[in-house]
């Protein structure tokens, strides 16, 4: 059985609504750490059903180091404006951006990587497959996933380019 103040923590960190949180709870019998697994694994069941809901709304977000010396540009989309203006939105957008600008990928997926190129796989090349620079144990696609849950809608990215002096 599941108290309030584990369905406040495991709510806390995950965003998930509060029956989810209870029901994760329960089924994982008070663990709170299986309960997260739990939300995550219906989370990302979420994303893969509004996946081929069509995102035609967004926000473009740039981003330049500090040093001025690289930057980078990334359209984001989602499936309303409502959604393009909120927080967890913006700072998906602010968040992919650096990335991009300090991990250079070379394309949006693994398959449009066109070669092999020594000391370097594709899945590190790509942009949903790299490595989130704020938190390595977590893809760039798992990261959209688990904000798609949260918020709701189909979240993409569009277009991206990365600039270097």
């Amino acid at each position: 059985m599941s108290t309030l103040e584990q369905i406040k923590k495991v709510r806390e960190m995950t965003g998930a609504g509060i029956v989810d949180t209870k029901k994760a709870l329960d089924e994982a019998l008070g663990d709170e750490a299986k309960a997260i697994e739990i939300l995550k694994e219906k989370g990302q069941l979420k994303a893969a059903k509004k996946s081929d809901r069509e995102a035609h709304e967004g926000v473009v977000f740039v981003y330049a180091h500090s040093n001025g010396k690289v930057g980078s540009i990334v359209k984001l989309l989602c499936e309303s404006d409502f959604v393009a203006r909120n927080t967890e939105f913006q700072e998906l957008g602010r968040g992919i951006a650096m990335h991009i600008a300090a991990m250079n990928p070379e394309a949006l997926r693994v398959e449009d990587i066109a070669s092999e190129k020594e000391g370097q796989s594709k899945e590190e090349r790509a942009l949903l497959t790299q490595a989130f620079v704020k938190n390595p144990e977590q893809t760039i696609a798992e990261l959209i996933s688990e904000k798609i849950a949260k918020i709701g809608e189909n979240i993409q990215v569009g277009e991206f380019s990365r600039l270097e002096i």
